[in-house]
């Protein structure tokens, strides 16, 4: 546990994220470690790195680092819908193209789709793994033509042109192979139980800029001016509390910052704040949030795709 200081500066000290900072990595508990791993490979199009009865981990490529984590708990408490933690892991897939191909993959399986939504940052596909984790695939959109009002990325959620989309696959389409290899997490998407405890964790202390906090019941942050790397809401869990600690869901995620100074001066900065925090490495540490959710931080050298 960090220790609370007197002297507010060092809390107060602003830290300034990298550009090329990533959502690395996404754990997940569930009761049933085969069938989601079956799912994740055929389904979502992720490959598979190494496998275990215990552990499975898969990344778009198939190398390390893993992106997602799978861990097998068959004891485990169910999460419940209204209590914090994961919204939905999203996939940012390098171009429009790629997006049509993995919806086309989609449509084939017949796996229910949740839906679409034209973001005017971006376009994405929903829909939820056989635990109920919620997935978005998406594209976005060329970085200067986001909508930017006062210093804040402007979002919607509008119909995707699916036709259009679907429109600008080849008529020779190869057999699909998965997630394009360049696929990464574009960002994490939470459920919280208060926006304005959100936004003084994930803001004001680890250093995200607010990109969006006028839309209802959620707020985005992110570094280096993208839309966000972190979006989160209250739409079904305001006021919550958090479920046990081994539930199945989401176990923890990993922020990933290129810049190792960065890193420290944030690690200083959270070893004198009220949360948990436990470095666990040189160039690592955990963060507990306000709802108890986990977050890795590391730093080193950046081998993920950058937004």
């Amino acid at each position: 546990m960090g220790n609370i200081l007197s002297d507010k500066s060092i809390y107060m000290t602003a830290i300034i994220l990298p550009a090329n900072l990533t959502i690395r990595q996404v754990t997940l508990r569930t009761r049933q470690l085969a069938q989601l791993n079956t799912f994740y490979q055929q389904m979502l199009g992720l490959q598979q790195i190494s496998s275990t009865v215990h552990e499975a981990r898969l990344s778009a490529s198939g190398q390390e680092p893993a992106q997602l984590i799978l861990l097998q708990d068959e004891a485990a408490p169910l999460h419940k819908r209204r209590q914090p933690g994961l919204y939905h892991v999203a996939w940012l897939v390098p171009n429009r193209l790629e997006l049509a191909r993995a919806l086309n993959h989609f449509i084939q399986t017949k796996w229910p789709l949740q839906g679409f939504g034209d973001h005017l940052v971006s376009e994405a596909i929903y829909f939820a793994d056989p635990d109920g984790n919620g997935i978005e695939v998406y594209a976005d959109r060329p970085r200067e033509t986001w909508p930017i009002v006062n210093g804040q990325v402007q979002m919607d959620t509008l119909p995707v042109d699916v036709p259009g989309l679907l429109a600008q696959l080849p008529g020779n389409l190869p057999e699909w192979q998965g997630l394009h290899p360049g696929t990464f997490i574009g960002h994490i998407h939470l459920q919280v139980s208060s926006l304005a405890q959100a936004r003084s964790f994930y803001a004001d202390t680890l250093g995200f800029n607010v990109m969006q906090e006028s839309y209802p019941g959620a707020l985005f942050v992110a570094a280096g001016g993208y839309h966000h790397h972190i979006g989160l809401n209250t739409w079904h869990s305001q006021n919550a509390t958090p479920g046990p600690e081994n539930q199945t869901g989401l176990v923890s995620f990993t922020v990933h910052l290129p810049d190792i100074q960065v890193f420290a001066q944030l690690k200083n900065k959270l070893m004198n704040t009220q949360y948990f925090v436990k470095a666990t490495n040189e160039n690592s540490l955990l963060v507990q949030s306000p709802d108890m959710l986990t977050i890795k931080i590391d730093a080193g050298e950046n081998t993920t795709g950058s937004n």
